[in-house]
């Protein structure tokens, strides 16, 4: 951690010539999930060229290369760099309802850079935030996930943990912030089968327990990359309560907000990981 401290304080500029060397070793050299990525992009985009194709995933490695020394860059980055590099279009969103002391969970997708987003909220608006995040393999990684998470004043909270977490924060002003993009895997994660992308995708149901269970508003963050090292976040109220308790539209409202900025920056999403690794019927659903 300390010499990945040192690497860190690097400008940017330089860091992002490292970026150009991490995309030539896992683009031409190891060709790192060339298949997963190829195959995502051509079930998603089905009337895409194949010459269309390989230009959204050559872009793709671009982004995900920056994406990592970006990351890396937050274990040193100034709250003003933040604030420089990450603009909140209508943070009056959120503020609106913090002024009535309303709770809220924020939903976002692997769009980049959504490390550089969580930085961002914490220091544009009012609410603490508390993250939910799922603890990893490997206990470096999770060590620094979580530091660079909390260094900007956010919280941590285990997957697992959410429900009881949100009960005792019950009647504060709060935000839960979720990623709930991922494929859900474990076969105890209670599945919500809808089509995404041109596909039958499996998605987190916790989402919209969760919003069912506590009646917060949601809010969808917007991450679109305007040019390298330069996000701009807009903020869409995507569900509101009251909801009932087979209310569907929180999780089919994120399903569509997405794909909707997918479509618009589609080289800008996490094609690496394998979303649809397993059908419906392999996972055993009804």
């Amino acid at each position: 951690m300390f010499l990945l401290k040192l690497l860190s304080r690097l400008p940017l500029r330089v860091l992002y010539r490292i970026s150009d060397l991490i995309f030539f070793i896992t683009y031409h050299v190891i060709r790192y999930r060339r298949v997963v990525v190829a195959t995502g992009l051509r079930r998603s985009f089905p009337d895409k060229s194949t010459d269309e194709l390989s230009n959204i995933a050559r872009k793709f490695y671009k982004n995900f290369s920056d994406y990592a020394v970006e990351t890396l860059k937050l274990l040193t980055m100034s709250k003003e760099e933040v604030r420089r590099r990450v603009v909140y279009k209508n943070p009056e969103v959120i503020e609106s309802l913090a002024r009535r002391g309303q709770a809220m969970i924020y939903l976002t997708s692997h769009q980049f850079n959504w490390e550089w987003l969580l930085a961002g909220v914490c220091l544009y608006t009012t609410p603490p935030v508390y993250y939910v995040y799922q603890t990893q393999s490997s206990r470096f990684f999770d060590d620094f996930s979580n530091l660079i998470r909390k260094r900007y004043g956010a919280s941590a909270i285990r997957r697992e943990k959410v429900g009881r977490e949100a009960v005792k924060l019950k009647g504060t002003l709060h935000s839960l912030a979720i990623l709930a993009d991922q494929f859900p895997g474990i076969d105890a994660d209670k599945r919500y089968w809808t089509t995404f992308l041109n596909q039958e995708t499996a998605f987190f149901y916790g989402i919209n327990h969760l919003a069912v269970m506590t009646q917060y508003p949601v809010i969808f963050f917007m991450s679109r990359k305007i040019r390298r090292g330069f996000y701009e976040c807009e903020l869409v109220k995507i569900a509101e309560p009251p909801y009932s308790k087979d209310d569907f539209r929180i999780i089919e409202s994120y399903v569509k907000a997405t794909e909707k900025i997918i479509l618009e920056q589609p080289d800008g999403w996490l094609w690496s990981h394998n979303r649809w690794k397993r059908s419906k019927k392999e996972m055993g659903d009804n």
